[in-house]
C-alpha cells in the first residue's frame, strides 16, 4: 500500500483510535527507566517508586488522552486527577507531561463553557497547591506554584489561539468561496445578456424585415432561415451557460421547438464546441449574421493571433457583439465597420457606425448593463475601454486586450 493510500485510511479511522498511539506513547515512556521519576514534579515531596496505585496514575493520565478530541472535558478530568495522583503520591512520572497536552486538546477542541471549565480548574488546582506544601518539606515556595499555574494557562491559551486561528481561517475560506460565487454569477449574467440581447436583437429586427417582404418570396424564406439560424446559436449559447450552472446535466434543448425533451436536436457537436470557444473564426460567423439581420458590416481583421491568449479572445469576441447588438438596436441601416487588430502581446477591437441609419442614438459612455460589463471585463486583464460619439452622430467602441489575460 503507498503511503498516500495508507494516509487515506488513517484519516478514515476514528479519532480515538487515531489518538491511542499517543497514549500509549506516554504510558510506556513512563516506565521507562531512564525516565522514571525525572517527570514533572511540582512541590518537594521525595520520589517513590511505582506501586499499584502508580498503574492507576499512569492508566488516568495516559489512556485518558484516546478521548482528547471526541470528549475534551472528560479528557482534561480524567488526566487532571491522574496528575493530582502522581504528585500527591511522589511518582512524578513522565505521564505528567499530558496534562498541558489535554489542556492544549481542550483548548482547542473545546465547544461549550469554555469560561467554566477554566475556572473549575483554576478553583481545584489551590487545594491541589495546598496539600503539596504541607506535605512537602517546606522547600516550595508560592512563586513556584504560581509558575506552574502560568506555565497550564500558557498551554490552554496555545490551544485557544489555535482554535481562533483555525475559526478564522474557516470565515476566510467561506469569504472567499461566497466572493467567488458572487463573481461568478456576475460572469454568468453578463454572459447571459451578451447572448440574450444579441440573438434576440437580431430576431426581433429579422422578423421586422420579414414582414414587408411578402412580395419577394425568396427574400422572405431566406428571412426567416436567418431568424431560425439566430435562435438555434441563442439555444446553443444558453446551453453551455446552463451547463456552467449545473455541470453534468444535459439541458437537452429540442432547437426545433424550443422545448426541453432531453435531446440535442438540430445543434451538432461542432457547433457546440464553437458556443463554448467563441475564438477567432466565430466574429466572421458573428458579422454575418448581423448582415442577415439587414446591418451593413465591413469586416477587417489583421495580425496572427497568440497560440495561447487566455481570456482575450472571448473578451473581444463579446466586444464585437455587444457593439453589433447595440448597431442593430440604435443605427439599425447605418453602416457599421469592425476592425480587430491581433498581436503577440493585445487585441485591439474598434466597431464604429457612420450614423446615417433610420434610429441613429448615440451610445454614452459607460451607460447600459452590456457596455458596463463590458469595461469590467476589460480592466480585470488589464486593458483599456472607451465608448464614444463620433462627428457623424454614430458611436464607436473601442478595447485594447491583453493577450496574455488569464482571468
Amino acid at each position: 500500500m503507498s503511503l498516500q493510500g495508507a494516509g487515506q485510511v488513517w484519516r478514515r479511522l476514528d479519532v480515538t483510535l487515531r489518538d491511542l498511539p499517543l497514549g500509549t506513547l506516554f504510558l510506556v515512556a513512563s516506565f521507562l527507566p531512564g525516565l522514571r521519576g525525572h517527570g514533572t514534579q511540582v512541590g518537594d515531596l521525595p520520589t517513590r517508586p511505582f506501586d499499584a496505585p502508580a498503574v492507576v496514575a499512569l492508566a488516568l493520565e495516559c489512556l485518558s488522552l484516546v478521548v482528547r478530541r471526541r470528549w475534551p472535558v472528560v479528557c482534561l478530568a480524567l488526566v487532571a486527577c491522574g496528575f493530582a495522583l502522581d504528585q500527591l503520591c511522589g511518582y512524578h512520572s513522565a505521564a505528567g507531561t499530558t496534562l498541558p497536552v489535554a489542556l492544549i486538546s481542550a483548548g482547542f477542541h473545546l465547544e461549550q463553557r469554555r469560561r467554566t471549565t477554566v475556572v473549575l480548574l483554576s478553583v481545584a488546582y489551590v487545594p491541589l497547591a495546598i496539600a503539596l506544601a504541607r506535605l512537602g518539606s517546606g522547600g516550595e515556595t508560592a512563586t513556584e506554584f504560581v509558575t506552574f499555574y502560568l506555565a497550564l494557562a500558557l498551554a490552554w491559551g496555545a490551544g485557544a489561539w489555535l482554535r481562533s486561528a483555525r475559526a478564522a481561517e474557516s470565515a476566510r475560506r467561506e469569504r472567499v468561496a461566497a466572493e467567488t460565487r458572487t463573481a461568478e454569477r456576475s460572469r454568468i449574467a453578463r454572459e447571459l445578456h451578451d447572448v440574450v440581447t444579441h440573438h434576440v436583437t437580431a430576431m426581433v429586427v429579422q422578423a421586422e424585415a420579414a414582414r414587408y417582404l411578402t412580395a419577394a418570396p425568396e427574400r422572405l424564406e431566406q428571412s426567416l432561415t436567418a431568424v431560425s439560424d439566430t435562435g438555434r446559436r441563442a439555444l446553443t449559447d444558453l446551453r453551455h451557460l446552463l451547463d456552467l450552472l449545473n455541470p453534468g446535466h444535459g439541458t437537452g434543448f429540442d432547437t426545433d421547438h424550443g422545448t426541453d425533451h432531453g435531446t440535442d436536436h438540430g445543434v451538432g457537436p461542432a457547433e457546440a464546441r464553437q458556443a463554448r470557444t467563441p475564438a477567432v473564426g466565430r466574429l466572421l460567423t458573428l458579422v454575418e449574421q448581423t448582415r442577415r439581420a439587414g446591418q451593413p458590416v465591413d469586416f477587417t481583421e489583421r495580425g496572427t493571433p497568440p497560440a495561447s491568449a487566455g481570456s482575450a479572445d472571448l473578451v473581444a469576441y463579446r466586444v464585437v457583439q455587444e457593439a453589433l447588438t447595440n448597431a442593430l438596436k440604435y443605427a439599425h441601416g447605418s453602416r457599421t465597420s469592425v476592425h480587430v487588430q491581433r498581436g503577440e502581446r493585445e487585441i485591439t477591437v474598434e466597431v464604429s457606425t457612420d450614423g446615417t441609419g433610420s434610429r441613429v442614438t448615440a451610445v454614452a459612455a459607460g451607460s447600459g448593463r452590456g457596455l458596463a460589463g463590458l469595461r469590467e471585463r476589460v480592466d480585470v486583464l488589464g486593458g483599456d475601454f472607451s465608448v464614444g460619439r463620433g462627428p457623424d452622430g454614430g458611436f464607436t467602441v473601442r478595447a485594447r486586450i491583453p493577450a496574455d489575460g488569464t482571468s
